[in-house]
């Protein structure tokens, strides 16, 4: 599933996108790659972000949930702070061809 333009997303940044599953997912992209993870904290199972697109804390240093202030590991959401610590996002297959994003099955 095509997602679009990886140029679409600052660097660092994020940026979610609601399939036509109904699932929420976002895209993080940093110095260290791009990450694409389902929208769900595994602490309460809510959305991360209040505010569209804002998935990384002030200094873009990790993916912070907006309900309890979590944090995760950019590259591969293990939760390093909050009351879901050692627990993770769901990572979902990303592939990046000639600039898009495309989301694996």
């Amino acid at each position: 599933m095509i997602l679009g333009p990886l140029d679409d997303i600052a660097m660092p940044g994020s940026k979610g996108y609601l399939l036509e599953d109904g699932r929420e997912i976002f895209v993080v992209r940093h110095a260290g790659g791009t990450h694409a993870y389902l929208n769900r904290c595994p602490h309460t199972g809510s959305p991360l972000d209040w505010v569209p697109d804002q998935f990384l804390d002030l200094d873009k240093a990790h993916i912070q949930c907006a309900t309890h202030d979590a944090r995760f590991r950019l590259h591969d959401g293990f939760c390093v702070k909050g009351p879901c610590a050692g627990g993770a996002l769901t990572p979902l297959a990303l592939d990046i061809r000639e600039g898009v994003l495309h989301l694996g099955d």
